[in-house]
């Protein structure tokens, strides 16, 4: 049940602890928290994958804290321990560097804060002599400039009529909407619009309720075309929850240059299917079924597939063959540091890259899309 009631993930600020081993970092980010979450002990390298413990630290609010391996670990396994710490700072927006006691100048240090430099991710150094309450006061008191924009910023104000659809199918969970759904649905209720939810069958007796005029409409991405041919000729607005993510947390604008990408595809052309989160896939699964279908649909080839989820993603070519296109989810349960630099990675590699949302609304009769994110009906 915390899963449901839990500020997602990819909502909160993400703190983690950098060092070499030994340095402390699993002592510190036990008294940061105020609990025995990471195992501590006077062997070097006690700590092996990253542990994370989420808490709230006023006024940046929730938050993600991490404590990972040391920089300087040894061997084979050392060598995996450190490329996990080193993922790790993909999705910090605060980074903590733990000072061993007597420490000196060292090139993991240098490498670290150059790496933050060139992410603009601020950089603490912590201390022995340092107290963990002044460095929860500095954590506190940054003002990150990667704040994300609203969900309905710009389409949806106080006294507004939203409508939400959506469907109930054999892939939604049991007795819960899905992340997406209730983010949007949170954001209605934080702004003050009034909001009805509805299935796509009821769609016309939900409009007719509300009324018609401005309305804004927002579908699950599966049930675009159907809610597009209902919406026809009506003084509405449209749009899809997926659209919504992709304005808020990625570049809708290279979103759009994937799309275009697509009637370049050809026959056996490789697409990475890449999923923020990981989860039980059924047998109509969006990420491995309905989008490979979508594509097939769009591209008029058969493509070959290749799936990533969670934290995975490497643009690095299959059997010696590189992607042609990146599709990329909605990115409820990312940060938006972390969308922002899978979409810089597939620039950098020439590599085009959409959204599940404008995929699907492209397979289904995307006309068109306003710079806001609205579908041209």
């Amino acid at each position: 049940m915390a899963e449901m009631t839990d500020t997602p993930r990819g909502n909160r600020v993400h703190i983690a602890f950098f060092g070499l081993r030994n340095a402390g970092k699993s002592t510190l980010v036990n008294r940061f928290t105020g609990q025995n979450i990471a195992i501590v002990s006077d062997v070097a390298g006690t700590t092996t994958d990253p542990v994370l413990k989420a808490m709230e630290i006023l006024p940046l609010g929730p938050c993600m804290i991490t404590d990972t391996a040391g920089l300087d670990d040894l061997g084979t396994l050392g060598e995996m321990r450190v490329a996990k710490t080193l993922q790790v700072l993909a999705t910090t927006d605060i980074a903590v560097w733990v000072a061993a006691p007597n420490e000196g100048d060292n090139e993991w240090r240098r490498r670290l804060e150059s790496d933050c430099a060139s992410r603009k991710v601020p950089l603490l150094v912590y201390r022995r002599e340092d107290t963990v309450e002044s460095l929860k006061t500095k954590i506190a008191d940054i003002r990150l400039m990667d704040v994300p924009p609203g969900l309905l910023d710009g389409l949806a104000k106080s006294g507004d009529r939203v409508i939400c659809v959506c469907p109930i199918d054999e892939s939604a969970p049991k007795g819960r909407l899905i992340l997406p759904q209730v983010q949007v649905l949170r954001e209605c209720l934080d702004i003050g619009a009034i909001c009805t939810v509805c299935q796509p069958d009821t769609l016309e007796a939900a409009l007719a309720q509300t009324g018609e005029s401005g309305t804004l409409v927002i579908t699950d991405s599966q049930a675009f075309g159907e809610v597009r041919r209902i919406l026809a000729g009506r003084d509405v607005r449209l749009t899809s929850f997926s659209i919504l993510f992709a304005r808020q947390k990625g570049d809708i604008a290279e979103y759009a240059k994937g799309l275009k990408a697509i009637s370049s595809l050809s026959e056996g052309d490789r697409v990475l299917v890449a999923e923020g989160c990981t989860h039980h896939r059924q047998c109509n699964d969006i990420g491995t079924v309905k989008i490979p279908k979508a594509l097939a649909k769009a591209s008029g080839c058969s493509l070959n597939f290749s799936f990533a989820s969670g934290g995975a993603f490497d643009l690095g070519p299959t059997d010696g063959v590189p992607y042609k296109l990146v599709v990329q989810c909605g990115g409820c349960m990312l940060t938006r540091r972390e969308v922002l630099r899978r979409i810089a990675l597939c620039k950098e590699a020439g590599v085009p890259i959409v959204n599940y949302g404008m995929l699907l609304a492209a397979a289904n009769g995307l006309a068109g899309l306003t710079p806001e994110g609205l579908v041209a009906l």
